[in-house]
């Protein structure tokens, strides 16, 4: 059950909602103390908070799935092709650049909090296809496959891994840097020769994980990196089309229940539970607070406008076309569901302001992504009635001559142009 995209949203909200709640209760001391307490070897300089281990450990995880998926949507998927491509790269650049100058823009008069400008830019693609699948069971398949192109499987994470590690590296150290070439070629070698060895390959991927986060730059780029080296393609001496999956999909198979069951989870429960309002500061204080309000705007209006605006100047201007499966309302409420961003945005929170801080907008970043979850909802169930009368009435006309008959109805099926 864990390898459906659709459970990860669930479990995430659950685990962040509890621990909003025991932060915000008479036992928060218990909660600081769970998410401070220190392991780990301290030769190797691993001697790490809990919420530490999950940001820089469990994550990784978590994007390791994403660089398999990266790998195959590039080698195997919708990005070979860059026709087919274009729109919603344009729209995830979009839903990147027009969220982040909406921040910066609130927070002009705050230099403190300018450095989160990241936050509202990543889409959490567990929590919106979770959204869809409630309540677009009969939307067009396009849309699902525009989201996915859109957010996890290709450009959204591609962009948040490329801002994590540019802008969010406070210190470079060389020689780790150089060092976690070795294990992570060895990596390379072995998977590329399709040994699925744990005790071969866990090893370097541990070791390449410790060099990475030995040398400043995010540990979380360690697992993108192992993922990349993963074949997607099934190799020659395999034998014919029935020879099973690549070792790319088999990866993406065995890890996912870890990374949507496990590592996400628990990265939100120590890393969403904050005092609300900080020290006495009430509700109303921490909703007014720039840094807040930036994330809120950039959520709910930047992600909106970025994607919807990018997607029709590409459309527009391009040789590039939306599916013409798609109205551009349809669009509309897919632009609206990228506004909940929670697991990166969180990540990229503490990365700006550090674990715990009361600057970096917690709940506020799950205010603003249920509340465009909410909006979403609405427009994309009051889309689904359409296209479920549009349906009902094609099998109405298959039940009277075998044949949908287009003529027979005065329902007429939306289009793009």
């Amino acid at each position: 059950m864990l390898r459906k995209e659709t459970i990860g949203g669930p479990l995430l909200l659950v685990a962040a909602v509890l621990a909003l709640v025991w932060a915000n209760s008479p036992w928060s001391e218990a909660y600081e103390s769970l998410r401070s307490w220190r392991f780990g070897p301290a030769a190797l300089h691993l001697d790490l908070s809990a919420a530490t281990w999950a940001a820089d450990g469990l994550l990784a995880i978590f994007f390791f799935v994403a660089g398999l998926e990266l790998k195959r949507e590039f080698v195997a998927g919708d990005l070979r092709s860059p026709r087919r491509a274009a729109v919603p790269i344009a729209a995830a650049v979009g839903g990147v650049i027009v969220p982040a100058g909406l921040f910066a823009a609130v927070n002009l008069q705050n230099p403190g909090g300018l450095s989160g400008w990241a936050i509202p830019t990543a889409t959490d693609i567990a929590f919106a296809l979770a959204v869809l699948a409630v309540v677009g069971r009969c939307l067009p398949s396009a849309l699902r496959t525009f989201l996915l192109t859109l957010t996890l499987a290709v450009v959204d994470d591609l962009l948040a891994i490329v801002i994590i590690a540019v802008f969010y590296t406070a210190h470079l150290s060389v020689l780790p840097m150089l060092l976690a070439v070795i294990p992570l070629g060895l990596f390379t070698v072995a998977v590329q020769r399709r040994v699925r060895s744990w005790w071969v390959l866990l090893p370097l991927a541990a070791a390449t994980w410790a060099l990475v986060h030995a040398s400043g730059v995010h540990a979380t780029v360690a697992g993108v990196l192992l993922g990349f080296a993963v074949p997607v393609v099934r190799s020659r001496r395999a034998g014919g089309p029935d020879a099973g999956p690549g070792l790319a999909e088999h990866f993406e198979h065995r890890f996912r229940p870890l990374s949507a069951g496990v590592a996400v989870p628990v990265f939100a429960f120590l890393s969403a539970g904050v005092a609300i309002g900080g020290q006495g500061g009430g509700l109303m204080t921490s909703l007014t607070d720039p840094v807040a309000v930036g994330i809120m705007v950039g959520l709910v209006i930047g992600k909106p406008i970025g994607v919807m605006a990018a997607t029709w100047l590409v459309a527009r201007f391009t040789h590039a076309r939306l599916d013409p499966d798609l109205a551009w309302v349809d669009v509309l409420g897919l632009a609206i569901l990228a506004g909940v961003g929670f697991a990166v945005s969180l990540l990229i929170g503490e990365l700006a302001f550090g674990i715990g801080s009361e600057q970096d907008g917690q709940a506020q970043l799950l205010t603003g992504s249920l509340t465009a979850a909410l909006i979403a909802a609405v427009v994309l169930r009051l889309r689904n009635r359409v296209y479920r009368r549009i349906h009902e009435a094609e099998a109405a006309d298959r039940d009277h001559d075998g044949v949908p008959d287009i003529y027979d109805t005065d329902l007429e099926r939306p289009h793009a142009t």
